[in-house]
């Protein structure tokens, strides 16, 4: 099936530079879910971000405790409705606004990339209808079954021998040609993902893959022009996203996040989970030092009165458990990046992001590990966010905000039907119309 004929998510209609608007993101995770109203008012340029045309001001944030997801993907559907709800209302009463419609993420669903080209003749000066001809080249290549596009990004135009044009049209020559990346995932993950979203009377805008938008909300406009590799370590899938030039150039993920060494830590130590998950913040570490030995820590074990009784232990325990988990992590990813033949474009600079990213001791282990520069990626050029949601967890929401300033680069063959039109979760207004059709 091609491209341009494949089930597609919804496209964003792209948002005028000169218009201001109010936006409703929804950021869908395994440890949490968060909906942010923000409006997004047109800007001055800023050096460092160069690509964004707004600036985006929080109204009301929701945050709650994610329920029914398990790598990514949904696994129970009434409980990870029920913790939307709580997140999208907890905004709108913040915001003083009701939500219509939202721009969600996807992590899990196995994330991929794919590469597709095509070369046209063409005559003269290059026109307009010419770019779309050779988009429409590109995406008549056949996808794979079972499989929902995300994105099909044009990652460079060339004309005759001339690569790593930006835009070709005006320019002379003989043979046109493009490269299209397309980002794709399980059209399974992707439906029950937006039949979730609709169940709480929400419309979907778009839907976004997590490691493009933790790069546009952490990166600045040179390191995705020089070439870097963002890791998006969520709660229990590692996303990957490469950026080359300006662009996304490849996608993956990996179904193993920070929710995996909190369950190493329960079991090693005989804990509950939610022990577990406090010992690793205020405790745990990538790194041994030479002072773990002597330092000691509480560890909650519940005995035959289902009470707390705790035992006290060398905190060199909790790392020796920590560190093998967080390398195989890392070696996980590294190993992706070799295989996928984008290491030489991420130009040895990482950017690490998402919540797990912030334990103790993780960019040591990821410069040794990936052998190349390292930062912990926070979100950009946001107003008004409150400082609990500043830190590298909230990355991929507020990439979520940036989004539709450069939904516009985005190829999709315009298409009169909906992505998910004929499988069972067609959109909410719909279902409506036809009810009040057979009814009257």
């Amino acid at each position: 099936m091609s491209l341009s004929g494949h089930g597609l998510t919804p496209r964003l209609k792209p948002l005028s530079a000169r218009k201001s608007a109010i936006l409703s993101v929804l950021d869908i995770g395994t440890s949490k879910v968060v909906c942010i109203v923000a409006e997004l008012k047109p800007a001055d340029e800023v050096e460092a971000l160069r690509s964004r045309t707004h600036v985006a001001r929080i109204l009301g944030i929701g945050h709650q405790r994610s329920v029914g997801l398990k790598g990514g993907v949904i696994v129970d559907l009434e409980a990870a409705e029920s913790s939307i709800r709580q997140a999208v209302h907890a905004a709108e009463r913040m915001a003083k606004v009701e939500i219509q419609s939202v721009i969600v993420n996807l992590t899990g669903g196995r994330l991929g990339s794919e590469h597709f080209d095509a070369h046209i003749p063409v005559r003269g000066a290059v026109g307009s209808g010419d770019v779309h001809r050779v988009l429409d080249a590109a995406s008549s290549h056949d996808m794979r079954r079972g499989r929902a596009v995300l994105h099909a990004l044009p990652t460079g135009f060339s004309l005759d021998r001339q690569n790593h044009i930006v835009d070709p049209a005006g320019m002379i020559g003989e043979q046109l040609g493009v490269d299209l990346h397309v980002v794709t995932s399980e059209a399974a993950a992707a439906r029950n993902l937006m039949l979730a979203v609709e169940r709480c009377h929400l419309g979907i805008e778009a839907v976004v893959a997590t490691p493009y938008a933790s790069g546009l909300s952490a990166l600045v406009d040179d390191e995705a022009d020089m070439g870097c590799a963002v890791i998006d370590m969520g709660g229990g899938t590692t996303s990957v996203g490469i950026f080359s030039n300006g662009h996304l150039v490849h996608s993956d993920a990996i179904a193993v996040g920070g929710h995996h060494v909190t369950m190493d830590i329960a079991r090693g130590l005989t804990t509950r989970v939610s022990a577990a998950e406090r010992l690793k913040t205020l405790y745990g570490s990538a790194i041994s030092s030479s002072a773990d030995d002597r330092d000691m820590i509480a560890v909650p074990q519940v005995d035959e009165d289902e009470r707390d009784v705790p035992n006290h232990l060398p905190k060199s325990h909790l790392v020796r458990i920590i560190k093998p988990r967080v390398e195989e992590v890392l070696e996980l990813a590294r190993d992706r990046l070799k295989n996928a033949g984008f290491a030489a474009q991420a130009g040895r600079r990482v950017i690490l992001t998402g919540g797990a990213s912030q334990l103790v001791g993780l960019p040591e282990t990821a410069r040794r590990i990936l052998q190349g520069q390292v930062r912990v990626g926070r979100p950009l050029g946001i107003k008004g966010l409150p400082e609990a949601a500043k830190g590298p967890a909230f990355s991929a929401v507020v990439g979520l905000l940036v989004y539709p300033q450069v939904a516009h680069i985005e190829y999709f063959e315009p298409r009169s039907s909906g992505f998910f039109q004929g499988t069972g979760t067609d959109g909410y207004i719909s279902r409506v119309g036809r009810w009040i059709r057979d009814s009257f």
